[in-house]
């Protein structure tokens, strides 16, 4: 195929034309101008009401999705800022993400905020990077699971407890029934089994780049981020801007990949809960009360 001297000529100009222009024009239209989609996740993996929304694959999945799928990306940026929560939320996102990374050919890299600890830290290991500020929490690369006891408590006050049921370990770690050793030992079982599953993932994620010994990595210990680069859980200390614009040049564009909003300002159905009406209904105060204690307690773990 043979292009004639018009144009040729054309294209020339056209060319001459958008270089004079670039400095005036709106980045997102100059040539060459990397895109970098940032995600933000934050928050309790797993522990959502309409008042204090926490991390879940229903709620993430159509970000996750937009963020794959802008036009023009280079890479995909994920801040992350969560204490962990649930194993199987934490791992359902972490496998959204790295599908649709090989899907889409894109590279991700996570940056860590305050913490990502625990299932935070299982989310940063569907990068192919993470980066943290020196002062970053990561790691606790465990299981923990926490009840209370009441049985004394009731007997004091004279409540017996009844519970009926059909199959012999229906009901276990009642917390008004005295603990049983059979009901820990299989709690425990489970434990171990999903903190196997745990440690597999951060290894093939991490490889070769895992340094400290296994018996520490994998203790459920967690440090700041300066520590855990020794270990090979990190790969540099750093910032969102500062790194994406050394990677990507200064015109890097960063755009963020929120909720979609009403008018109003409120999330849209579906994202984030509805309207107060609907929160007053299906949400009792009550329930919003234990599910910020148990929030708070979780950040409360690593000092925040």
């Amino acid at each position: 195929m043979t292009t004639s001297p018009m144009s040729e000529h054309l294209r020339q100009l056209l060319a001459g034309l958008r270089e004079v222009a670039r400095p005036v024009l709106p980045k997102r239209w100059r040539a060459g101008v990397a895109v970098v989609p940032v995600l933000r996740l934050a928050g309790v993996i797993g522990f959502s009401t309409p008042l204090r929304p926490g991390l879940t694959m229903s709620g993430m999945a159509r970000l996750i999705e937009r963020a794959f799928t802008q036009s023009g990306a280079s890479a995909v940026a994920l801040v992350i800022n969560s204490p962990g929560g649930s194993a199987v939320q934490s791992h359902m996102i972490h496998q959204r993400i790295r599908q649709l990374a090989g899907e889409k050919k894109l590279p991700v890299i996570a940056f860590v905020e305050d913490v990502a600890a625990s299932g935070g830290f299982m989310i940063a290991c569907a990068a192919d990077e993470i980066v943290c500020d020196p002062s970053s929490i990561v790691g606790s690369i465990g299981v923990v699971g926490a009840s209370f006891g009441f049985d004394a408590a009731i007997k004091k006050l004279g409540i017996e407890r009844r519970v009926y049921t059909a199959g012999e370990h229906k009901v276990t770690l009642d917390p008004f029934l005295p603990e049983d050793p059979e009901d820990v030992a299989r709690l425990r079982a489970i434990q171990l089994e999903i903190h196997r599953g745990f440690i597999d993932l951060v290894k093939a994620s991490r490889g070769a780049r895992l340094t400290g010994p296994e018996k520490t990595l994998f203790s459920g210990e967690y440090w700041t981020a300066a520590t855990a680069l020794g270990y090979g859980l990190v790969d540099r200390l750093g910032d969102v801007r500062s790194v994406l614009r050394e990677r990507f040049g200064e015109d890097v564009l960063m755009p963020v990949v929120a909720p979609a909003r009403s008018w109003f300002g409120r999330p849209a159905p579906g994202v984030r809960g509805d309207a107060v009406s609907d929160i007053i209904g299906r949400v009792g105060l009550a329930d919003e009360i234990v599910s910020a204690i148990e929030a708070r307690a979780m950040w409360a773990r690593y000092g925040l």
